[in-house]
């Protein structure tokens, strides 16, 4: 049997913090094991990106608990900023990072020099890294998010309920959102935003002011983070999910959206038009916005509010676009296969 040490974030399982870099972990680690792998997880508590020099220690100690020759793969959140703990361990490990988010900075750039091979999920990361970074290009791979297949959303006829699963933060827009709904007032529409509202308290309370001021507080609900049973809920009663992301490297949520044949506004940055994709016949399932542009924003959602056809339209889109997602066993392939090389090098 095949081993692989996985290091990972120690919030990892934490329901008050869920995000796609953890769902992403777990999900492989389960689907790795279905492959007949054998995963031993090592969850590294720390404030990552930020870490204490205590959780640098913790980290070196966990490398150099491991045998020679081991595969290691490790998050990119916790890898990233530590070439120093990395770099004493490259030529006794094999060392996989998974970049969900590229930090772009030289502190990045050597600690992905140290590892044996990078994991990207997106087309979009990978070519990022390749011309921020001197990598050789057989060692960036692409393990893309897979999606779970769901019932289809059945959708209401005005197409009035809305939905943003993000973390509250400033890189997720929901400032832009407000702004945009505000202008959308005397349309008839709710707007859920689920998500995380400790990343940024402060960031939090200025949007809880605005809303509150320009008169949304109650057709605006900050449902906190959902998972499981309560997330499936609220995708099956959205119309259309919002996702105005400053930067977003892929957007699992486009994908958890499409895969009940809800169709997506989202903005037109990083991997997104690509996670957004095409249904077979060439039509988008979603529209697309420029970033932190409010009127944008505004524009689309006056548009798939007031225009029944365009509604109809894009269900038809995101329905035939839900046939063509792939699921995590190839996902799982893809890493597996990354990770064989790593060990073979």
């Amino acid at each position: 049997m095949t081993v692989v040490h996985v290091v990972l974030p120690g919030d990892i399982d934490d329901p008050a913090s869920p995000s796609g870099g953890n769902g992403y972990d777990r999900r492989v680690c389960r689907e790795l094991a279905a492959l007949g792998w054998s995963v031993r997880e090592h969850p590294v508590p720390g404030g990552w990106p930020h870490p204490a020099a205590a959780d640098r220690a913790a980290l070196a100690g966990v490398l150099a608990g491991l045998p020679d020759g081991a595969a290691v793969l490790l998050d990119g959140l916790v890898a990233s900023t530590v070439p120093e703990v990395l770099t004493p361990e490259a030529r006794r490990l094999r060392l996989v990072v998974l970049v969900h988010l590229p930090l772009e900075d030289e502190v990045e750039a050597r600690a992905l020099q140290a590892a044996t091979a990078v994991v990207t999920t997106s087309d979009w990361t990978r070519r990022r890294l390749l011309d921020r970074y001197r990598l050789p290009a057989d060692r960036v791979r692409v393990a893309a998010p897979g999606a779970d297949p769901a019932p289809v959303a059945p959708g209401s006829p005005a197409g009035d309920r809305l939905l943003c699963v993000a973390a509250l933060t400033p890189l997720k827009g929901q400032d832009v959102l407000a702004a945009a709904l505000t202008r959308l007032a005397g349309l008839p529409w709710t707007c859920d935003w689920v998500g995380p509202l400790t990343r940024d308290p402060d960031f939090v309370a200025v949007l809880r002011r605005r809303l509150a001021d320009s008169g949304l507080a109650g057709r605006v609900r900050l449902a906190g983070p959902l998972t499981g049973d309560d997330l499936a809920g609220v995708y099956a009663a959205a119309d259309l999910l919002v996702l105005p992301s400053r930067r977003e490297t892929y957007g699992m949520v486009v994908t958890e959206a499409l895969a009940r044949g809800v169709p997506v506004l989202a903005s037109d940055t990083g991997g997104l038009p690509a996670t957004l994709g095409r249904a077979p016949g060439g039509d988008r399932p979603g529209l697309l916005v420029p970033p932190a542009d409010p009127a944008a924003l505004a524009g689309a959602l006056r548009r798939w509010l007031t225009d029944p056809d365009l509604r109809d339209r894009l269900r038809r889109a995101a329905r035939q676009r839900r046939d063509t997602l792939t699921g995590w066993p190839v996902t799982a392939d893809r890493l597996a296969a990354a990770l064989k090389e790593a060990t073979a090098a």
